[in-house]
């Protein structure tokens, strides 16, 4: 269990801090590991803050901090973390809060611009084999005791895969978002960017399955899947099932609800599909990070060729 958050800061920054955090919830709609990991930093900052100074952070301290301030801060994190990508969202956690005190007009301090994110290494996306993918894709009923439940992990996946969907843009759906659209879906995503995503027959059959084998009679306003209870399904039970499913079908450990989603852009990619489209489907603000499923086919074109070409076999070596 995760322990609780504190902040080692006065009442009336505590507050501000609340509001920040509603704003990243509603607004930007952050999903809730990435909402825990952001406030964690900013409590980790005002520890920081806390160790150094003998005194809660008040938010008329937050004017005075410099660069040598967030250097610091940033030098102490390396210290005790390595793991650059880590020390990469702890820069972006600051930068994304005091931008947000300067827009809500609360405080300004620029000082925190300065500060640059180290580099890091690139990361191609890994999806899945297809073959991988449909066999996943089936074998993920079987894993729950209950048949309704199977169908309902069956639904997800294929939800995940057949839409290019994010676990929490699948799960954040109810029962309204397809009992009046059996063509289409419309998804909030990211930054509570709004985008429309085709439904292929085969999604909506597995999901009027699992409806109709579903013990609770879900209506508007009830979330879509549901767990045990009839509550809300947590990310965690499909990861759990898909994380068995790794060491019984010997799949890497890059198997993720989000492999899947790699697997829908990059098997889309490969079939000939423009990037434009992907973009659009995949909800990226940006072409340059849909760009990086060009990467993954240069990658497995170079892998097939060196695997293929009589130059590179043994023999003639």
């Amino acid at each position: 269990m995760k322990q609780e958050i504190k902040y080692k800061v006065t009442d009336e920054l505590r507050e501000i801090i609340a509001r920040w955090r509603g704003w990243l919830k509603d607004e930007r709609r952050y999903s809730l590991h990435t909402l825990d990991a952001y406030t964690r930093d900013l409590a980790g900052f005002f520890e920081y803050l806390r160790q150094s100074r003998q005194k809660d952070t008040a938010l008329k301290d937050l004017n005075r901090l410099s660069v040598r301030d967030f250097r610091g801060y940033i030098a102490d994190r390396a210290a005790h973390y390595k793991d650059k990508a880590t020390l990469a969202r702890n820069i972006s956690t600051l930068k994304n809060f005091f931008k947000w005190l300067n827009r809500q007009k609360i405080i300004e301090n620029s000082a925190i611009g300065v500060i640059s994110a180290p580099k890091q290494p690139k990361v191609l996306p890994r999806a899945l084999e297809i073959d991988d993918t449909l066999r996943v894709i089936g074998e993920i009923g079987k894993k729950e005791k209950k048949a309704w439940q199977g169908l309902r992990d069956t639904a997800v996946l294929t939800l995940l895969y057949g839409c290019g969907l994010r676990i929490s843009e699948a799960l954040s759906l109810n029962f309204e978002d397809i009992k009046y659209r059996n063509d289409f879906l419309r998804i909030k995503g990211k930054g509570n960017k709004e985008r429309i995503v085709p439904l292929l027959p085969v999604i909506c059959d597995n999901i009027n399955a699992y409806l109709s084998e579903c013990p609770y009679r879900l209506k508007d306003g009830d979330a879509l899947f549901v767990g045990a209870r009839g509550e809300r399904l947590s990310p965690r039970i499909i990861q759990r099932q898909l994380e068995k499913l790794r060491v019984s079908l010997g799949l890497p450990d890059t198997l993720t609800p989000h492999a899947l989603r790699h697997s829908f852009a990059t098997h889309l990619l490969a079939e000939g599909t423009d990037l434009r489209s992907i973009q659009e489907l995949l909800g990226h603000a940006s072409l340059t990070t849909t760009k990086r499923y060009t990467d993954v086919q240069i990658e497995t074109l170079k892998k097939e060729y060196r695997q293929a070409h009589p130059l590179e076999r043994d023999d003639n070596s």
